[in-house]
């Protein structure tokens, strides 16, 4: 199993130091992304991948969030101006931060599995 894939299934392996983090990831691609996209029924475009560089960006600077609602409320930031939390939904279906994450490789944050922290807006 390579390391980004014991990540993705094993959130409690995000290291508090950047430098692991970034060893943690370095082995993702985006053919990887986009299979696990079409798995999950997600046609990628350009602006899937602008969620998916945000993730993984904010992942590899600040760790695992706390919980989806805080990555969630991060996202409708950084997604304002395209329509926040509406636009975000339509791309991932099943949530921004749940579907978004395993699509960029990235390990969910807990506190999950309540429909209004990141599965749905």
């Amino acid at each position: 199993m390579s390391q980004h894939q014991t990540i993705h299934t094993d959130p409690e392996n995000s290291s508090p130091r950047m430098a692991d983090r970034r060893q943690d990831i370095e082995e993702w691609s985006r053919e990887r992304s986009e299979a696990i996209a079409s798995e999950e029924g997600v046609d990628m475009t350009e602006e899937h991948w602008k969620v998916v560089t945000f993730l993984r960006r904010h992942y590899l600077e600040h760790g695992l969030a706390d919980n989806a609602r805080e990555l969630a409320e991060e996202l409708d930031q950084e997604f304002a101006e395209q329509g926040g939390r509406r636009h975000l939904r339509r791309l991932f279906p099943e949530g921004p931060v749940s579907q978004g994450s395993r699509i960029a490789c990235l390990p969910v944050p807990p506190y999950n599995e309540d429909a209004s922290f990141g599965t749905a807006f």
